[in-house]
């Protein structure tokens, strides 16, 4: 029935909707951002859509990729029909998107975690500002150029008894796993994912020091590299 939904949608906006795509069940419609609202109002109005049910907003980064950099795609799903779709569009870094939050509430939230961890902006929405960091936070954690070592918060401790220990420490405060991708898009072909670098002999994350492993039980000891060689594509994208 989903795909029903990619047909009316090209018979409705034609040359508009850039691409369609169908994989196991996921069907997916590419627009330009100046058509990112008005698809979906379509697809919220239309008697053939009925998409009533929010579901998600998100975003991706592609450093690698040429302008544009990123993806930010819609999840809806009609609750009476039973279908859902996936809208996408693709917005340059400091390009706004226009707010949904006329046309599913449920897009507030979701539109400030992507501003929040992306740093893309959208175009009068009610509220835009970080819902996870606080304000003082600096930089976009989810871009995947974020600094490795950047460690935060970047403001002064608050209310931290002079008993105790501050929160962080100087090679902690970071996501677990975070990777090196400004090293990997120097060319030097780093890990890919907390995974691979383990099979690698890598530390997994920064908090995890060479003592850690090294003392590690040797069950849950990585293997080494030449233990487990990787294929030149599994450090592709």
């Amino acid at each position: 029935m989903s795909k029903q939904v990619l047909d009316r949608l090209v018979g409705q906006f034609h040359e508009r909707i850039l691409k369609t795509e169908s994989f196991r069940g996921d069907d997916e419609a590419l627009v330009a951002p100046a058509d990112w609202l008005a698809v979906a109002r379509f697809l919220r109005d239309d008697s053939a859509c009925a998409m009533d049910h929010f579901i998600d907003l998100t975003a991706v980064d592609y450093p690698e990729r040429s302008e544009p950099r990123f993806d930010v795609l819609l999840f809806v799903r009609s609750l009476g029909k039973k279908h859902r779709i996936r809208l996408k569009t693709r917005v340059r870094d400091g390009e706004e998107l226009d707010t949904l939050v006329n046309v599913w509430a449920g897009a507030n939230w979701t539109e400030r975690e992507v501003y929040d961890m992306f740093g893309v902006r959208f175009r009068s929405h009610p509220d835009l500002r970080r819902i996870l960091l606080y304000e003082e936070f600096v930089g976009y954690p989810l871009r995947k150029d974020y600094p490795i070592n950047k460690t935060q918060p970047l403001v002064a401790y608050r209310d931290v008894p002079p008993a105790k220990l501050a929160p962080f420490g100087d090679d902690e405060g970071n996501p677990f796993g975070r990777i090196d991708w400004l090293a990997r898009m120097s060319g030097r072909n780093l890990q890919v994912s907390p995974a691979i670098g383990v099979q690698q002999g890598q530390r997994p994350a920064l908090s995890v020091s060479p003592e850690d492993l090294a003392s590690a039980p040797q069950a849950a000891k990585p293997p080494t590299a030449a233990a487990v060689p990787l294929a030149p594509a599994a450090l592709k994208d």
